[in-house]
């Protein structure tokens, strides 16, 4: 009887310590830049985190901030360790692999971004900014890409105005309301709250370009191969943000997220919801699956500043989607 109460004792004990093991989360290292925090490209990843989606997963999730250097380094932290994946823009990517990196796509965060170019209240045209300094992201971004076809749809051309390069839409706002910049571009909820300072909206991206893939999470092909599971596991907590996101039960708990990260008031956050979803502008992914088309529109954005070789690269070349679909996204 003892033997077997001692038996029983034991049985429990190794069975405790097997679930304590596998009940361990796993550690996951994400890269971004401080600007992208703060700003509305950070949304998904921010819900996933503070409404406990990525924990639910098993996943010690970190945000490993920041990523010296600009956009352009984001994948330089994937090969020197810095961080498993990250977020990055799909220009870099693309850049990256053409010049050897085995980066690729494992999600998309944002889909087709709305960036304003957003003037001083005395220009009220495009015509005001003959002569006038523009803040531009990287010079070889979809951002500034996309404001170059802004202005000249609008008779601008190159020469016409100087240009003053800034990374992420907290420092070009801050470039507009110190007066320095004369006109900047601006994604949400900056250029909404500068409107409601009296700063004037001449024109948005999506008048200039076409649909495209602006932002996605990336991967080293080799370390996605090896943590797979982790992988999954990610990419289904980032699909639970999404789902959080558009559920209209959820939407002032989405508005407050907004306010508090970016700094605006959840008025401002509001109409950034309205804006993408009422009605629907194809901004954010439904789960963070990731549309072809639409990466194959941004390889044809950098091939215009690049003149890359033809034909161009296939979309393929720079995404592994079999993550998504063991996630059960399609």
């Amino acid at each position: 009887m003892l033997r077997t109460r001692a038996t029983l004792i034991g049985l429990v004990a190794a069975g405790t310590l097997a679930s304590s093991i596998q009940a361990e989360p796993i550690s996951l290292r994400y890269g971004a830049a401080y600007s992208t925090l703060r700003s509305i490209y950070s949304l998904p990843i921010t819900v996933a985190e503070r409404e406990g989606f990525f924990k639910r997963e098993g996943l010690d999730f970190r945000i490993v901030v920041p990523i010296p250097g600009g956009s352009d380094k984001m994948i330089d932290a994937l090969h020197d360790g810095t961080v498993d994946i990250t977020h990055v823009a799909t220009p870099f990517l693309i850049r990256k692999v053409l010049r050897g990196s085995d980066a690729v796509a494992i999600a998309t965060e944002f889909s087709n971004p709305i960036y304003s170019l957003v003037a001083k209240p005395e220009i009220k045209s495009f015509s005001d900014l003959k002569g006038k300094l523009i803040g531009f992201a990287d010079l070889s971004g979809t951002i500034s890409i996309s404001m170059r076809k802004l202005l000249a749809m609008h008779g601008l051309k190159e020469g016409d105005f100087a240009v003053k390069v800034l990374e992420g839409t907290p420092a070009r706002l801050n470039c507009l309301t110190r007066g320095d910049c004369d006109a900047v571009a601006l994604g949400q909820p900056q250029d909404m709250a500068a409107r409601a300072q009296g700063f004037v909206v001449l024109g948005d991206s999506s008048e200039a370009t076409p649909a495209y893939l602006y932002t996605v999470t990336a991967a080293r092909r080799s370390w996605a191969e090896a943590n797979k599971d982790t992988v999954v596991r990610y990419l289904r907590g980032l699909r639970a943000a999404f789902h959080f996101i558009r559920d209209p039960a959820r939407q002032n708990a989405v508005i407050d997220i907004i306010s508090e990260t970016s700094g605006v008031s959840k008025t401002v956050a509001e109409s950034v919801l309205r804006l993408y979803f009422a009605p629907e502008r194809g901004v954010l992914p439904r789960e963070g699956e990731i549309d072809m088309a639409a990466l194959a529109r941004s390889i044809a954005m950098v091939a215009g500043t690049d003149a890359l070789e033809r034909p161009l690269p296939a979309p393929e070349a720079f995404v592994d989607r079999q993550y998504l679909h063991a996630a059960g996204i399609r």
